[in-house]
C-alpha cells in the first residue's frame, strides 16, 4: 500500500528536498566547467563509469543535511551506497546524473533527488521527486500535491502532452545503443515510427517530458536512483512511467516515460512486438 503524506508533511518534506538541491547546487557549480577539464576516475575496470569531486561532494553535502534533518529517514545514493532508516522512507540520490555531459561542459545533467517508500528490495514509489539543473537554473518539482518548474522564464506549472500518432511524436534516449542488442533493436523499431528521435540529454530528457515539449524516453540498464526523481515529477505532470511491460519502474532497468497514456501504450506494443 502506498504511503499518502499530509499537506503539512508534504510541505516539510518538500522543504528538506529543496535544501538538498541547493547544496547540491553549490557544490557541482564550483566544478562546472573547470578550466582546462575535469578530472574523472572510472568505477569500472572495463568500459568508462566516470565519478569525479562533484559527484562526490554534491551527495556528502546532501547526505550531511539529512542527517541533520531526517535522520530517521533512509538514504539510497548512487556514490556512498545504501542507508537504511526506521520511518519508512528514504531518499533517492544522483548528485550527478549525466556525468559524462557535466565532464564535457554540456547543460543537460542534473541533479535526481527522489523520497521515495522504503521497501526490502530497495526504493518503492516515489512520493515526491526534483530534477534540478543548476547551471540553467531551472528546478522541475513533482509529488505531494505539486507539478511546476522555475527557472530563466519564471515559475509555470507543469502540464505533460497530450495524446497524439506516434508518426507526430519526439522521443529520447542518452545512448543509441540502448542497452542489450535486443533492447536497441526494440528502441529501433519505436524509432523509426516515430518523427524525430534525439539523444544524450541525459535526466534533462525527461524534464522535456515532464514540461510538455517531448513525447517519450525510452531506456535500459538504469538503477533506482536514476529513475526516482523522474517518476515523480513526470506523473505529477499528468505523464506515466513504467518498465517496458508496463509494471513498475521504481528499481530501474528498462524504462518508458509517456507524456500520456495512449501513447505510452502505443510505444510498449512496438517494444514488445
Amino acid at each position: 500500500m502506498t504511503l499518502s503524506l499530509d499537506p503539512a508533511q508534504a510541505a516539510d518534506l518538500l522543504a528538506v528536498a529543496e535544501a538538498l538541491a541547493e547544496a547540491a547546487r553549490t557544490e557541482t557549480l564550483l566544478h562546472f566547467r573547470a578550466d582546462g577539464g575535469l578530472a574523472a576516475e572510472n568505477k569500472l575496470a572495463t568500459g568508462f563509469d566516470p565519478v569525479t569531486i562533484a559527484d562526490r561532494a554534491a551527495e556528502h553535502a546532501m547526505r550531511g543535511i539529512l542527517a541533520r534533518l531526517r535522520p530517521q529517514d533512509g538514504i539510497w545514493g548512487e556514490e556512498y551506497g545504501v542507508q537504511r532508516g526506521e520511518s519508512g522512507l528514504t531518499w533517492v540520490l544522483d548528485p550527478v546524473d549525466g556525468t559524462r555531459s557535466y565532464m564535457s561542459g554540456t547543460p543537460t545533467w542534473g541533479v535526481l533527488i527522489a523520497l521515495s517508500e522504503e521497501r526490502p528490495e530497495g526504493p518503492g514509489q516515489p512520493l515526491l521527486g526534483i530534477i534540478d539543473q543548476p547551471f540553467i537554473g531551472e528546478r522541475f518539482i513533482g509529488g505531494a500535491g505539486v507539478a511546476r518548474v522555475t527557472g530563466p522564464m519564471g515559475t509555470h506549472a507543469l502540464k505533460a502532452r497530450g495524446p497524439r500518432a506516434l508518426s507526430e511524436a519526439t522521443i529520447f534516449t542518452t545512448y543509441p545503443e540502448v542497452g542489450q542488442p535486443a533492447e536497441g533493436a526494440a528502441f529501433a523499431r519505436l524509432s523509426a515510427q516515430c518523427r524525430l528521435t534525439r539523444y544524450g540529454t541525459d535526466c534533462y530528457a525527461y524534464a522535456l517530458v515532464a514540461a510538455g515539449q517531448i513525447d517519450l524516453v525510452v531506456e535500459a540498464g538504469l538503477q533506482p536512483y536514476d529513475v526516482g526523481a523522474p517518476i515523480a515529477v513526470i506523473e505529477a505532470a499528468g505523464g506515466i512511467v513504467t518498465n517496458w511491460q508496463g509494471g513498475p519502474a521504481w528499481g530501474g532497468g528498462q524504462v518508458i516515460a509517456a507524456a500520456n497514456p495512449e501513447i505510452h501504450a502505443a510505444a510498449l506494443a512496438v517494444l514488445n512486438a
